[in-house]
């Protein structure tokens, strides 16, 4: 391995949450524990909620954006806030490298899986299984 890999962390962030925000932001903290592991492993860790929530919010005040009749940030899982996190996820994967699956069920990280897989890039189910970049090897 010449450099880094972007890593794509993958697990629920919506499911299983009935849309209760404290359980949401529960399920954010557990795929952003994931992040430091990674990180020492010395490659780069992903969440696409880290870029896809900012999309939504910024959406929701622009005049065209989903929440622009009352300029409320979308909460539910609507078509909309779906259509931006899949597609969000989607658009990361043409830049990873691999994709960890974190355990719970979840159809967005399961869709995840499978683009990475059908592009081949390497799936992960544990942090164990990442492979170390070492710097010093690769200067």
């Amino acid at each position: 391995m010449s450099k880094p890999l972007l890593i794509l962390i993958a697990g629920p962030y919506r499911s299983g949450t009935d849309g209760d925000p404290a359980r949401i932001a529960r399920n954010l903290e557990r795929l952003e524990a994931a992040s430091w592991p990674i990180y020492e492993r010395g490659h780069v860790p992903m969440i696409g909620e880290w870029v896809a929530l900012p999309i939504l919010r910024v959406a929701s005040t622009d005049a065209s954006g989903p929440g622009a009749s009352d300029g409320s940030m979308p909460t539910g899982a609507g078509p909309v806030e779906g259509d931006v996190m899949y597609t969000t996820a989607h658009r990361l994967l043409q830049h990873c490298d691999a994709v960890l699956r974190l355990e719970g069920a979840s159809h967005g990280a399961d869709q995840d899986v499978r683009i990475a897989e059908a592009r081949g890039i390497p799936v992960y189910r544990s942090i164990d299984e990442i492979p170390v970049f070492a710097a010093d090897a690769a200067a």
